[in-house]
């Protein structure tokens, strides 16, 4: 199931990601302890999506998957950016989308790696799809009611 080194490391950090940001999600937000483990995602992530660059799959050119991280370090960028400097009055919301989909955004990525190991490409890409738009409606919906209390508006 694991290959190699770097494998490895990107496995333990995705974990760990998934683990740091589904306790950031559901902790209460702005405490000392939400912005601790939420440094510890972002590190994680930051992590996960460097050594995603060193794995190749599919013969020794860049993947799907490799636009895939790009984009989770984009989301991940555009939601700590905002709450590390606090420069536009908005700042909060950005960083509670963005955060948000970046972990969402993770555990549709736990899919399409699953399927990549288990299915052998059978099935692969109908199983990865359901999946994935299953775990980001999930995922919609919780973010919606959240933002709903937080800021009165879905």
């Amino acid at each position: 199931m694991i290959h190699s080194t770097i494998g490895l490391f990107h496995t333990a950090m995705a974990f760990l990601a998934m683990a740091t940001g589904a306790t950031v999600i559901f902790m209460r937000k702005g405490t000392k302890r939400h912005k601790q483990w939420g440094y510890v995602y972002v590190t994680s992530m930051l992590l996960l999506n460097g050594s995603a660059f060193f794995i190749y799959n599919f013969g020794n050119r860049p993947s799907l998957f490799h636009l895939f991280a790009l984009i989770s370090l984009a989301t991940l960028v555009a939601g700590i950016v905002p709450a590390i400097t606090k420069k536009h009055k908005n700042w909060y919301p950005r960083h509670f989308y963005f955060m948000s989909w970046s972990v969402v955004g993770l555990y549709c990525a736990f899919w399409a790696e699953t399927g990549t190991r288990l299915l052998n490409g059978q099935h692969f890409w109908w199983a990865v799809a359901i999946a994935s738009t299953s775990t980001a409606l999930v995922g919609k919906v919780f973010i919606d009611r959240e933002a709903k209390k937080l800021f009165g508006k879905a």
